[in-house]
């Protein structure tokens, strides 16, 4: 009994050894900048260090500043429009890779392959692509006469324009992961259920809605879930792309954290905005459990 005692003891200190560098880690990286974002979201901050403790006061400026108001209209705009996008997009990329063709390795490394492209890269394709007069996507509509060099589209000063172009570039440049989910799933799918569903006379469409999809729950919840929180959380694109134009249309909240705190060297409001969007996320992410929760108890 004694020796049994020991060697548990022995397996929780080895177990506790190889955790430590980890806790070590996450607690100076992760759990001690959140604490230290509260203490300078609670104190006038600037680059020069703290100046003095105004407590609330800046959560409570939030509430008159109409620029906050409108960069967080705008990044609502974008998940609202963008996350379900990629999340159907992203499954039907999924199905067109799994079919079994001889090209399903071109295809899957085709729609992966823009993930594996830096968010500066990604945006200055973009750019030339929907650059007027000489951009690829004006080329094409001034080839086959659909307008011409005095109509031709100006995508960068529209706000509907440039909300066009920022989503589809972030579709296209961030499908692939969400994809390999997706594929992933796929193929666990065991393919003796599909056969049996067309011998007994499902059809292909019936296969997808009956059988696939409701196996693919899970994962449809989890790409919506990162999708939704990756879109609240977007900023490089934009700031490459618009640079938040035309007249400040396109300027989304953590655009409008980060010139505060490094532009304007307002760190202590900017900590404040950055706790409130954390709160918008853990909320949003609460709900979709609580939906997943009831799903599953039905």
């Amino acid at each position: 009994m004694h020796s049994m005692k020991k060697r548990q003891r022995r397996a929780t200190a080895t177990a506790l050894l190889f955790i430590l560098p980890f806790f070590v880690l996450f607690t100076i990286f992760t759990v001690y900048p959140i604490v230290q974002g509260v203490w300078v979201s609670l104190n006038k901050w600037s680059m020069m260090g703290r100046q003095k403790y105004v407590g609330l006061e800046n959560f409570e400026k939030l509430f008159s500043d109409s620029k906050f108001w409108a960069a967080l209209q705008h990044t609502c705009i974008f998940v609202v429009f963008c996350a379900p996008l990629i999340v159907v997009i992203s499954l039907i990329l999924a199905l067109l890779a799994n079919r079994q063709v001889k090209y399903k390795k071109f295809l899957r490394v085709s729609y992966y392959l823009p993930g594996v492209l830096s968010v500066s890269v990604a945006s200055f394709i973009s750019m030339y692509t929907f650059a007027p007069y000489r951009g690829l996507i004006n080329g094409i509509l001034k080839y086959f006469k659909i307008v011409t060099t005095a109509n031709e589209p100006l995508w960068f000063q529209s706000t509907g324009m440039a909300w066009v172009v920022i989503i589809v570039m972030t579709i296209w440049w961030t499908c692939g992961f969400p994809m390999l989910l997706y594929l992933a799933a796929l193929q666990d799918i065991s393919r003796e259920v599909m056969e049996a569903a067309a011998v007994d006379g499902a059809s292909s469409s019936q296969q997808l809605f009956y059988i696939t999809l409701p196996l693919l729950k899970p994962q449809i919840f989890l790409v919506t879930l990162l999708q939704i929180i990756a879109c609240f959380k977007v900023f490089g694109q934009i700031r490459l792309i618009t640079g938040g134009g035309p007249a400040s249309t396109t300027r989304p909240l953590i655009q409008y954290i980060y010139e505060q705190a490094f532009d304007k060297n307002k760190l202590g409001y900017a900590a404040a905005m950055s706790y409130v969007l954390f709160a918008i996320l853990v909320v949003c992410t609460l709900v979709q459990l609580r939906l997943k929760k009831g799903d599953d108890d039905r």
